[in-house]
């Protein structure tokens, strides 16, 4: 395979040259944000959506970006071409920066990167089993690099036979570490936590999917028990359903219809075809 490519604060280098000082607060801190997002066919998906979204994360987390919006295009575009990947997932990453004192913001360093992807194929019979945690992540309508948490609970998940948490706070369910969960009510009422989560990108395009009612609302965890159907949905996911959680089944305990329409409208809308 030949060398594969990065994009460092606009410069195309290779992959394995990558020099950070540890003196960046994204290894001194933590402190960092990204966005991540797919290509199918040499098409990136749902494209400004992410790019939007990473400068506002990039202005919540008071960092400049090196490149306005129209030169990162231009910056992804060049770098897909230098590594000839159409099916790929693209990660955009902007660190605290190189800090005086390990503590102040520096000059951000913009890293893109890409590696092969591809959307596994006949995913939608193997139902998620989720179990739930307590937790709220920090800033969390930010997309920051911090998953200290959900790495921490590793694990836990794989000793509980689980695939992935379901994080709740106060009694109200709002995400899961690298998606967002929704649930189909006994009215098939398609409903996703609004509050102190992250708006992913597929989560608003499956919030206007067609024949459904489909909103945000306060999800509770008593309200799980009665759930007809549950899912989750991300970029690399698309969607997901939930067939259990803590080890008690979500409906009949299979994939169901509404999961399986809206499924089947998100992979038409991103153009994958299996």
């Amino acid at each position: 395979m030949s060398e594969r490519y990065i994009s460092v604060n606009g410069e195309i280098i290779q992959a394995n040259s990558l020099c950070i000082p540890a003196s960046d607060l994204a290894i001194q801190r933590g402190y960092g944000i990204f966005d991540f997002l797919v290509t199918v066919n040499g098409k990136p998906i749902f494209f400004e959506d992410h790019i939007n979204r990473f400068y506002l994360s990039a202005e919540a987390m008071h960092l400049p970006v090196l490149l306005n919006k129209l030169s990162l295009i231009e910056a992804i575009e060049q770098l897909m071409q230098e590594n000839s990947l159409p099916n790929s997932g693209i990660r955009i990453t902007l660190t605290g920066g190189d800090s005086p004192d390990g503590y102040s913001i520096g000059n951000p360093n913009l890293i893109i990167s890409q590696s092969p992807f591809n959307y596994p194929k006949q995913v939608l019979e193997n139902g998620l089993q989720l179990i739930t945690h307590e937790h709220q992540r920090q800033l969390p309508t930010i997309k920051t690099i911090d998953y200290l948490k959900a790495i921490y609970l590793q694990p836990t998940i794989k000793a509980a036979g689980a695939d992935d948490v379901l994080y709740f706070f106060n009694g109200k369910v709002t995400e899961c570490p690298r998606a967002n969960f929704f649930i189909v009510t006994e009215l098939n009422e398609v409903l996703t936590p609004k509050d102190n989560i992250l708006h992913g990108v597929t989560r608003k395009h499956v919030l206007n999917l067609k024949g459904y009612t489909i909103k945000e609302a306060n999800i509770s965890l008593e309200m799980l028990a009665s759930a007809k159907e549950a899912f989750i949905s991300s970029s690399t996911k698309n969607i997901l359903p939930v067939t259990a959680i803590n080890g008690n089944g979500i409906g009949d305990g299979k994939p169901g219809p509404i999961t399986r329409n809206l499924y089947n409208q998100l992979v038409q809308l991103k153009g994958i075809s299996f």
